[in-house]
C-alpha cells in the first residue's frame, strides 16, 4: 500500500458519490468570484480578490473530500416549529444519527442549547503504517448549512469509518443538501514527520530587514508570491 484507500461495502459500491480529492470540490462562492476587482490597491498594482489568493486555494486543494451519501434535506414542523431531517425512503444506508447533547456541555456555553449530531460516513480510510488524517469541516466552504467538529484519527490502526460530528448552523426552515455535498475534508499525514520541538525568540536583525524586503516586495511586485515565494525550495532543488 502507498496511498490512501477509501472503503465502503460492496453494495454501495458505483450507488453513492465517491471521495475524491479535494482540488475538485472547490465551492462556487470561490469558482464564481473574479480574480481582479475593478480598482487598484492602494501600491498601484491590480486590486485583487481571494480567488487570487494561493494560499487561501491551496489549502482547500489539500487532501480529499469525502461528500455526503444521499440526498438530505429539512422540514418545519408545523405543530412544535421543530426541525426534522429526511431523506429518500430506502436509502443505503441512515444519513444522520444525534449525538447527546451532555457529550458537548450543552447547558453550557459556547454550545448552550444546541443539539449535536453526526453525519454517517459508510467510507472507511485506510492509510500506511505509521499515518493518520485530520477530519476536518471542508476548509473554508462557509456556503454548507453545517458546522462540523475537527478530529485527527490513526487510520493505519482503525478499522471502521469516521463518522462526522456536527451542529446544524442555518437558519433556514428549508435546505437541500444533494447527494455529493461535501461532508468532511480527509488531510492524511505521516505522524513521524510532525514537528514536535519549536523556539520562540526574537528576530535577529538580519532577519528584521529580510521582514522589511519581504514586506515591501510583497505589496510593491505583482504576484511575488506565485513567482518566488510558494513552493521556493522545491523549485530551487529541481532548477
Amino acid at each position: 500500500m502507498s496511498g490512501i484507500e477509501f472503503l465502503c461495502p460492496p453494495d454501495m459500491i458505483g450507488k453513492i458519490p465517491e471521495p475524491a480529492p479535494a482540488a475538485k470540490f472547490l465551492p462556487e462562492w470561490f469558482r464564481d468570484l473574479e480574480r481582479e476587482m475593478d480598482m487598484k490597491d492602494a501600491h498601484g498594482l491590480p486590486g485583487l480578490t481571494v480567488r487570487a489568493c494561493l494560499p487561501v486555494a491551496d489549502v482547500m486543494a489539500q487532501g480529499w473530500i469525502i461528500p455526503t451519501p444521499v440526498d438530505i434535506w429539512t422540514v418545519m414542523d408545523a405543530t412544535t416549529g421543530a426541525l426534522e431531517f429526511r431523506w429518500a425512503e430506502g436509502a443505503p444506508l441512515i444519513p444522520i444519527d444525534a449525538h447527546h447533547p451532555d457529550q458537548i456541555g450543552a447547558q453550557f456555553p459556547p454550545f448552550e442549547g444546541a443539539q449535536p449530531l453526526k453525519l454517517m460516513n459508510p467510507w472507511r480510510v485506510k492509510l500506511p503504517p505509521g499515518w493518520s488524517a485530520s477530519f476536518l469541516h471542508p476548509i473554508n466552504h462557509f456556503e454548507l448549512p453545517f458546522t462540523a467538529f475537527n478530529g485527527t484519527v490513526d487510520c493505519d490502526a482503525l478499522d471502521v469509518p469516521v463518522n462526522v460530528p456536527f451542529l446544524w448552523t442555518s437558519q433556514r426552515g428549508a435546505v437541500r443538501m444533494p447527494a455529493g455535498t461535501p461532508m468532511v475534508q480527509v488531510i492524511p499525514f505521516e505522524r513521524a514527520a510532525q514537528m514536535r520541538e519549536g523556539i520562540v525568540r526574537a528576530e535577529t536583525s538580519k532577519e528584521g530587514a529580510e521582514r522589511s524586503t519581504a514586506h515591501n516586495r510583497k505589496h510593491n511586485e505583482e504576484s511575488i508570491y506565485a513567482r518566488q515565494w510558494r513552493r521556493r525550495h522545491e523549485k530551487q532543488r529541481d532548477a
